[in-house]
């Protein structure tokens, strides 16, 4: 069974995508997905560098460009 939370950030990751992570507290991210597993998301922008996020904590995810699944 194909689990789409895990196939989005993969090809959003392999794609290179800017996102922004909208965050529960109200803050934004900006950056390309570097890495993730089961509970964290790796986040790299150039002006902050790398931040670890927890899933827990991201409302939303907003793709800069459409995500094309096969």
């Amino acid at each position: 069974m194909s689990n789409i939370q895990h196939d989005i950030l993969d090809k959003l990751k392999e794609e290179k995508t800017e996102v922004t992570l909208y965050l529960t507290n109200g803050f934004q991210l900006k950056g390309n997905i570097e890495g993730f597993d089961n509970f964290t998301i790796l986040l790299n922008s150039e002006e902050e560098g790398y931040k670890l996020i927890f899933k827990h904590a991201i409302s939303t995810l907003d793709p800069q460009g459409e995500v094309e699944l096969e």
